[in-house]
């Protein structure tokens, strides 16, 4: 597998967790003989109260290096972008959180393959959403994964892993920063090895974890149930940072819970009342002691100014 001329390379992502990558193949590209030929990301899409078309972050890495743009809405549907593919000759196509699934006619085009970056230690938490589901079951650790893309989702060989920490007060948006920058400097070092001939792809069958999926997240998702135990609930204030975010109902409208802490204590499930730790919210066990909190168009408070405007508040039942 060992070339001397450059390797081809067509990038594949979408939002900031791809954005680390791009940058460490441009910046990485002089020094190992690859040149990023083209990058796709998908569409721009309306944003913000305007409802603007707004560029991925992807695509603005790409236009600041001069790098061309695709922006197939479905490689699928589109047998042109496909083409357009072919004709640019990829060596290997990267891949990390683009959004699009690649078709067989897609994966067969590059001689190395394509490689894709995943934000889990698969086969563990195979799908769209590894960062948020990690942080929502408690794990204490999870990591990167580049992988042999094939068919199924997230279901090929093995080159590379690494293991992250998740921190006890780790968000989704604080997890993937760390893993997005952990990912771009692991994926360098596995395509140096790769087109040298010196990684052997692993089966996931022969890894310790044990398969799960994760699916793409809904607004609905963030709904808090307050039956639930406060530790879960805690988890999903985090989990669900910076979307779809943790939110109940008050006075009929959305309340976000941007930050809170588990306390000893008992309460009716949804009931807020004052405790020596603070306001907190009872729940199927122990009690939610609310920090940050964002009632329905107004900016995130922490609690204590909150209450200044709503005294209320207390003894409400969300």
């Amino acid at each position: 597998m060992i070339r001397n001329d450059v390797t081809r390379i067509i990038f594949m992502g979408t939002p900031d967790f791809a954005a680390p990558t791009l940058r460490a193949l441009l910046a990485a590209a002089p020094e190992h003989n690859w040149q990023v030929v083209a990058v796709a990301t998908q569409p721009d899409r309306p944003a913000g109260r305007s409802k603007q078309p707004v560029s991925s972050p992807v695509k603005h890495v790409a236009q600041a290096a001069g790098v061309p743009v695709l922006q197939p809405a479905s490689l699928r549907k589109e047998p042109a972008t496909i083409e357009t593919i072919r004709q640019l000759a990829p060596d290997l196509i990267v891949v990390a959180a683009y959004g699009l699934i690649l078709p067989k006619q897609v994966l067969e085009i590059p001689t190395f393959g394509c490689i894709n970056v995943h934000a889990s230690l698969l086969p563990a938490y195979r799908g769209a959403s590894p960062i948020t589901a990690a942080i929502l079951d408690g794990l204490t650790e999870t990591g990167v994964t580049i992988m042999l893309m094939d068919e199924g989702m997230d279901t090929g060989p093995v080159l590379r892993q690494a293991v992250q920490p998740i921190q006890p007060t780790d968000t989704t948006a604080t997890l993937s920063a760390r893993l997005a920058d952990q990912g771009a400097a692991l994926l360098v070092s596995t395509l140096i090895d790769w087109r040298r001939g010196n990684i052997a792809p692993v089966p996931q069958s022969g890894l310790p974890a044990t398969p799960s999926t994760c699916r793409l997240l809904k607004k609905e998702d963030g709904r808090i149930d307050w039956t639930q135990p406060a530790a879960h609930i805690e988890r999903m204030t985090r989990a669900y940072t910076p979307w779809p975010s943790a939110y109940t109902l008050w006075k009929g409208e959305p309340f976000k819970i941007i930050e809170a802490t588990v306390v000893a204590g008992d309460a009716a499930p949804g009931h807020v009342i004052r405790t020596p730790e603070g306001v907190a919210v009872g729940t199927g066990a122990g009690l939610l002691c609310l920090r940050t909190v964002q009632p329905a168009g107004k900016r995130p408070l922490d609690v204590r100014s909150f209450l200044n405007g709503a005294p209320d508040f207390v003894g409400a039942r969300l």
